[in-house]
């Protein structure tokens, strides 16, 4: 019996899960900002991974393939929730519970209340960027997008950020 050259080799997912979910359920809390939906994106990353990693050619690949996964993801149950919010009344509730802004620092709140005011492939590009530390090249695979797209949109989601934090100092 000859080995393939194109052998694929088994993921352990196991392992892989242990390693990296918690830093992917950060990533999708920023994204979607809420830890139950960032919860069952990355759940649903893993799953998409168990049932296609089959295919997947290169297990070194499986971190980005499931970053990419996340973000996707997000964005579908970012869409979701506005059109789910367009059938239901307003509420004056706040988006998240006290116990769970209360484990960010004070710092940090005021940088989150301005991400959540960018545009969502800004927020996307600068929490990949400074939050998962993912290089540009890494977004650029993420976001299906070019890396000077990724430069260019940093640059702009940062001068954004800029104005917003300058306003409350």
């Amino acid at each position: 019996m000859s080995v393939s050259a194109e052998r694929v080799l088994p993921l352990d997912l196991g392992e892989l899960y242990a390693a990296h979910r918690l830093s992917l359920v950060r990533l999708a809390v920023l994204l979607v900002d809420d830890r139950a939906s960032a919860e069952d994106v990355v759940q649903d990353a893993f799953a998409g991974l168990a049932s296609n990693g089959a295919r997947l050619r290169d297990p070194d690949k499986a971190l980005a393939y499931l970053r990419q996964a996340v973000v996707n993801r997000s964005r579908s149950a970012l869409r979701r929730r506005r059109t789910a919010r367009g059938y239901s009344p307003q509420r004056s509730v706040e988006a998240a519970r006290p116990d769970e802004r209360a484990v960010l620092a004070e710092e940090h709140r005021e940088i989150l209340a301005a991400l959540d005011r960018l545009a969502p492939r800004q927020r996307e590009v600068l929490v990949l960027r400074y939050w998962s530390g993912l290089s540009e090249a890494e977004i650029a695979d993420a976001l299906g997008i070019s890396r000077g797209a990724v430069k260019s949109t940093a640059s702009r989601a940062l001068d954004h950020l800029e104005k917003m934090m300058g306003g409350q100092g």
